[in-house]
């Protein structure tokens, strides 16, 4: 039985799916240059971990940055903070794809990746678990998507709501948000 009242939409069994399906697209992608893999925390955490024991390309490095926009609430602000400590040179030249656990209104994916494009990658993919195409403010292009999911907010599987959640090993939405 789900938790608070937690409807589930996406078990563990189709995650474990899911992400090895999209860990075989990455590696055709970059069986020849490997990648370095950017985690976008907290969220997307348990997702990168999971296809990083996928992968069979050579991964680099994993690195993390902080992007925000939700605060306590369960509506994007729609202004994002990208917070990093990755150091000058890191992704320098290299094939870097940015992992994160859910693609909303888009701004998230703009923010970061104009903050990585500043650091002279080599090339810059964007790869995400969940997309709410229903959400879209800006027009954005996601490499690789894990599900498609209708406009609920969802947590569990390293998303949360005001922190809590994060654990539950599938992903679940509350039916009256």
């Amino acid at each position: 039985m789900p938790p608070d009242g937690l409807t589930l939409l996406i078990s563990g069994e189709e995650l474990r799916s899911g992400v090895a399906a999209i860990a075989r697209q990455i590696d055709r992608d970059y069986a020849s240059t490997g990648l370095v893999l950017v985690c976008v925390l907290k969220g997307a955490a348990i997702f990168t971990s999971d296809l990083l024991r996928q992968l069979q390309a050579s991964v680099h490095r994993v690195e993390f940055l902080r992007a925000s926009s939700y605060g306590s609430g369960t509506e994007s602000s729609g202004s994002v903070r990208v917070e990093s400590s990755l150091a000058d040179g890191v992704i320098s030249g290299r094939h870097v794809l940015i992992v994160d656990d859910i693609a909303d209104t888009g701004h998230t994916c703009v923010a970061v990746t104009k903050f990585l494009s500043g650091m002279g990658p080599a090339s810059l993919r964007y790869c995400t678990l969940l997309d709410k195409p229903d959400r879209r403010q800006v027009e954005v292009q996601y490499d690789y998507v894990g599900f498609t999911i209708p406009n609920y907010f969802v947590v569990g599987y390293g998303m949360d709501l005001d922190e809590r959640y994060r654990g539950l090993p599938a992903i679940y939405y509350f039916p009256d948000a």
